[in-house]
């Protein structure tokens, strides 16, 4: 087995807080999901997380006018300047400070970002300037008396507009020009939320916290702008000065008065200059003011406008409120186009298309992220994560599909090759403790805290059962046995199993002898055993028959709690998780130990900065709370309350490879260590709690022992932790629900910059493969670009087969050979074109070799087909109807033309009748 994985994607959090914005092309949407960012492809309908991390969330994000660059900058202001050809961060800056709005000029040359009080203006790497270094330092302004919250830049580029706290919008030049030194606009009653130039124009539209939006239009043009002429006398200056040194014969006297006459000149000059300056110096006058936001603030006193994004080819006002609703204006008349609510809660971030016809919006308390167009009055895409962290997540049978469930009491589906929600259910009122899918793929259940077990049909996203107990009993656990007719449950206050029928929801059995809660049930994956596994507090494990009348059983003795256990995938082992750290392997069959693992040293110490304990007495703490087992059962992946996620060769009880999940010191418990910042003469500065609005406020110190909820109502870091770890049946990705969300790692990602070959020989080389196909030696061909394990040449051989010829060159194929092409037809086909001729080669690998694949490989190429096959059907369902439609046409013209033609013939006969009769 390989371990290559890297991270693929992040699920399950689609925005955090910051700015989202549009790409140039307006086919995706940019949101920051915490320390990493997510585009959102709008046509195709898919979304991809950068492989690129930083130390804290990200909150100001622009992209450059060329599209190439993408500028972010996260909450500590650490800036990084990446690259979206290749991904990858190529430079970085501290500005020291929390940075609030960064955007790039027009013309690509600066970008500005605002810092408290400070706008600074800096270089772009742009091939105009030829200055590829970034952030280089143009101009800097400190004229704010209070937090600059947003600016924006003329179409000119020569202008940035930045609005403030202290309810002034203030003019500054990238280049010191005649017309303008500084100037400043004041006419608000509140703090600036968005400043917008219009386009090819120097006339402002500035929109304020409590809803009022103020028109200024300028008395000059952009073309009117002059340089500075500081900069042009400099420049006569030294060009006199080295005329000087040149013209040694020059008389000194005539050089004095020739100085004393272009001093006279230059007076008259500059006269004559301030004169002109006065008539064409720049000044802004108010048109009018209105106020968008009184009829909600009527109703409601406590609602703010929170965002505003102006689109200046179709001169559309977009605000977003405190409440969920937004506005859409037409400027400059302020004529109300489209007004709607789209939640409850706070509005952060609005972005608009270039084309002008979708907006985007960002909800950071429940985590929502939706794209609208306003025109048609539709939802292009209306994504939402758990409000609160994912506890459980389960893959389906062909890896397909990701079914999560949260402290928020809603269990989501997830499609693993698009990555988004497709479906979420909210039926259960309490904390969801763990999800498991059916094996035959068409239904999933889910317990809860609120004392039910439900089970939901994928074909009509339905709860078709609910399952309960007799009296109420909050199931911490819940497991379906392999023919999916038995779920079982145990509970969390009452230390008993329960047993029911899927197919008739009723209860069959409850198994007592646990003597504290029930932590984990697995069922033996065979399909023909009932066999049931339950771990308990009490130190036990024990193995169960479900189908026998007896339900005695012999425990298993531990030496601490049991926290979680799993069965292999053949069933002939089981692995338990206990709270000393340690994993260890059972006999499923005698109850033997078989093995053992001591882990608890490579989860890490993970001190939170509250934390007075020192790491070596938090490594004691640490335990696995999640095991799972690979897809071919020699391995085994583990994680806890800690950043790393563990993966152990079963057979030999070593350490293969440790995750890192996140990097992200926005989180609690990242460092084993306590910052020495925090380190005073006072003790740590952490505990200290900080109280505001007349010391009933926000407190940043939790209550003692409280980990989940709500906290008390306080303010506090979330705490990095692993709730789950999944593998997925096709064994090429495993999944973590985390604090941070559902991340995904896989071993196709960025695969094709690696060379893994196969049994390799010295005449194996993609000139020699190419030699042998226009020699027409298929199966050598083959076996070479196997043996290269390229995934461009294996296309290459695939594709150059005849079709004829396939079954025959199949069959000259060892068994190696043949798992390994099926493999890599099955990711052929998620890209390729040629779907025939690729299902021709599986035909003929399953017709002609007759022989038993791994279930990985035939997993996995169930998935790939399963979607094409969900592609496909749209498209010939669409030409059936199309085709049925033209059918229908086509038989009722000749019979309307055969009725024209008898009315006409009768029309004839008639009017000759008459003619006779007259």
């Amino acid at each position: 087995m390989k371990f290559n994985y890297k991270f693929h994607n992040l699920l399950g959090t689609v925005y955090r807080k910051g700015d989202i914005l549009f790409t140039n092309d307006g086919n995706c949407i940019v949101s920051p999901v915490g320390n990493k960012i997510t585009v959102y492809n709008l046509k195709q309908n898919k979304s991809n997380t950068l492989a690129v991390e930083s130390n804290f969330n990200y909150t100001a994000v622009d992209i450059s006018p060329n599209g190439s660059v993408l500028l972010a900058v996260n909450e500590k202001g650490e800036a990084q300047m990446i690259s979206l050809i290749t991904c990858t961060v190529i430079h970085r800056y501290k500005f020291k400070q929390q940075v609030n709005a960064v955007k790039f000029s027009p013309d690509g040359k600066y970008f500005a970002a605002c810092c408290s009080d400070t706008v600074f203006i800096m270089t772009a790497p742009c091939s105009f300037t030829g200055e590829y270094r970034s952030f280089v330092m143009k101009r800097v302004f400190k004229k704010s008396h209070d937090e600059v919250t947003c600016l924006d830049w003329s179409t000119c580029s020569k202008l940035l507009a930045v609005g403030s706290k202290d309810t002034t919008t203030k003019i500054y030049t990238v280049d010191y020009l005649d017309n303008l030194n500084m100037y400043s606009l004041s006419g608000h009653t509140d703090k600036i939320v968005g400043t917008f130039f219009e386009k090819k124009s120097l006339d402002l539209i500035t929109v304020s916290r409590n809803g009022q939006v103020c028109l200024w239009e300028a008395n000059l043009d952009s073309d009117e702008l002059v340089v500075s002429e500081v900069q042009i006398s400099h420049r006569k200056r030294r060009r006199i000065q080295k005329e000087e040194e040149s013209d040694d014969d020059i008389d000194e006297k005539n050089v004095i008065e020739k100085e004393k006459e272009d001093e006279s000149e230059d007076e008259d000059k500059v006269k004559v200059e301030i004169k002109e300056d006065d008539e064409k110096r720049l000044h802004y006058k108010k048109l009018g003011r209105h106020y968008i936001g009184d009829a909600i603030r009527n109703a409601h006193h406590k609602v703010r406008l929170s965002a505003a994004q102006y689109h200046k080819d179709t001169k559309m006002l977009v605000t977003g409120f405190t409440n969920g609703i937004f506005f859409l204006h037409e400027m400059p008349d302020v004529n109300l186009v489209h007004t709607l609510s789209i939640s409850e809660h706070r509005i952060s971030s609005i972005a608009m298309s270039p084309q002008g016809d979708w907006i985007g919006f960002g909800c950071p308390n429940i985590g929502q992220l939706l794209v609208w167009e306003w025109q048609s009055e539709q939802y292009v895409m209306k994504q939402q994560g758990h409000s609160l962290d994912m506890t459980c997540l389960a893959y389906s049978p062909d890896g397909l599909y990701i079914v999560t469930g949260g402290f928020d009491g809603k269990v989501k589906v997830w499609n693993t090759t698009s990555g988004f929600c497709f479906v979420t259910f909210n039926e259960h009122k309490s904390t969801v403790t763990s999800v498991v899918f059916s094996a035959n793929k068409k239904f999933f259940v889910s317990s809860s805290l609120d004392g039910t077990v439900r089970c939901y049909d994928l074909t009509r996203y339905r709860n078709f059962r609910t399952l309960t107990s007799p009296s109420l009993v909050q199931f911490s656990c819940a497991a379906l046995d392999g023919s999916s007719e038995l779920c079982a449950a145990g509970g969390q206050d009452v230390f008993d199993i329960y047993i029911w029928s899927v197919k008739f929801g009723k209860l069959l059995d409850v198994l007592g002898g646990h003597e504290a809660p029930v932590s984990c049930l697995a069922f033996s994956p065979a399909l023909a055993s009932s066999k049931l596994a339950s771990a308990s507090w009490d130190k036990t494990i024990r193995l169960w028959n479900c189908l026998e009348t007896s339900s005695t059983c012999e425990p298993i003795q531990l030496t601490s709690d049991a926290l979680q256990v799993a069965f292999k995938p053949d069933g002939d082992e089981i692995a338990v998780s206990t709270l000393d750290g340690n994993i260890s392997f059972f006999n499923a069959t005698t109850g033997d130990q078989s093995g053992s693992i001591e882990g608890r040293n490579d989860l890490g110490a993970g001190r939170s900065d509250t934390d007075l304990v020192t790491p070596e007495k938090m490594l004691k703490t640490k335990a696995f709370t999640t095991i799972c087992y690979s897809a071919d059962g020699s391995c085994i992946l583990g994680g806890g309350n800690s950043k790393h996620v563990c993966l152990y060769s079963v057979k030999e009880a070593v350490l293969i490879r440790k995750f890192v999940i996140t990097q992200n010191r926005s989180l609690d418990a990242v460092n084993d260590f306590i910052n020495r910042r925090l380190l005073t003469e006072f003790g740590n500065m952490a505990l200290v709690e900080e109280r505001t609005d007349f010391e009933g406020g926000d407190v940043s110190v939790r209550l003692p022992g409280v980990r989940q909820g709500d906290m008390a109502d306080r303010k506090v870091k979330p705490e990095v932790r692993v709730h789950c770890v999944r593998f997925s049946p096709t064994g090429e990705s495993f999944a973590v629900a985390a604090t941070e969300g559902l991340l995904v790692y896989s071993q196709n990602a960025g695969i094709d910059g690696t060379f893994r070959p196969y049994r390799l020989e010295m005449g194996s080389t993609p000139y020699a493969v190419r030699q042998l196909l226009r020699e027409g030696s298929w199966g050598p061909a083959l076996i070479g670009s196997l043996q290269l394990n390229e995934h461009s040449v294996i296309t290459e051989c695939v594709e150059a087969v005849p079709a004829t010829d396939i079954e025959l060159t199949v069959a000259s194929l060892d068994d190696d050979y043949t798992d390994r092409l099926l493999n890599s037809i099955a990711r052929l086909l998620e890209d390729s074109r040629h779907l025939e001729h690729l299902l021709l080669w599986v035909k003929a690998l399953i017709t002609v070799t007759k022989r038993k694949f791994p279930p990985s490989v035939l997993l996995a190429l169930e998935k790939v087909l399963t979607v094409k096959y969900s592609q496909l059907s749209k498209i010939c369902d669409f030409n059936k109807y199309t085709i049925r439609c033209i059918k229908t046409v086509g038989e009722l013209v000749p019979k309307r033309e055969n009725m024209e033609v008898d009315d006409a013939s009768d029309h004839s006969s008639g009017r000759g009748t008459f003619s006779d009769s007259d």
